[in-house]
């Protein structure tokens, strides 16, 4: 019985840090000139931008994941094996979200972005619309993630 323990915890360890997934807290400035606050998991290495939320079976209200990319490009995200509704912003390298989409469970068909930009912000399905978040406004990162985009942000 302790091996069957000790596999469990050493499997959940090994699973936890494979994910290589660190979390901080970022503020949004919604419409109306609010700052809005959100913790996220940080998507930096190719690994866990693969990975994503597949898998997930829920994710909170007022967490979401940011996908940190190298240079500007055109980004393109899918839902495969995906079963939380989501939504995803698309942001520049300055923090200017350029365009928000909803992304359908489970589908296959990529959402591109029109337009090269540097992050991609997937949160809970209508979660921008509910906090007054829209294209144009800006994400402001907290000094505890700015280290890791070199001067690229606000």
């Amino acid at each position: 019985m302790k091996r069957l323990f000790f596999v469990f915890v050493v499997s959940v360890i090994f699973a936890s840090c494979s994910a290589g997934l660190e979390k901080g807290n970022l503020v949004i400035i919604n419409s109306s000139g609010g700052k809005i606050p959100l913790e996220v998991e940080l998507a930096v290495t190719p690994e866990a931008r693969q990975q994503g939320y597949m898998h997930r079976r829920n994710v909170p209200r007022g967490e979401g994941m940011l996908f940190v990319f190298p240079a500007d490009q055109i980004l393109s995200f899918w839902m495969k094996n995906t079963s939380v509704p989501l939504s995803i912003a698309y942001i520049s390298s300055k923090g200017e979200i350029m365009e928000i989409h909803d992304l359908t469970p489970f589908s296959e068909k990529p959402v591109p972005s029109s337009r090269s930009v540097r992050y991609a912000l997937e949160v809970p399905q209508g979660w921008f619309e509910d906090s007054g978040i829209s294209e144009g406004c800006y994400v402001e990162f907290t000094p505890e993630l700015k280290h890791l985009f070199s001067g690229t942000v606000r």
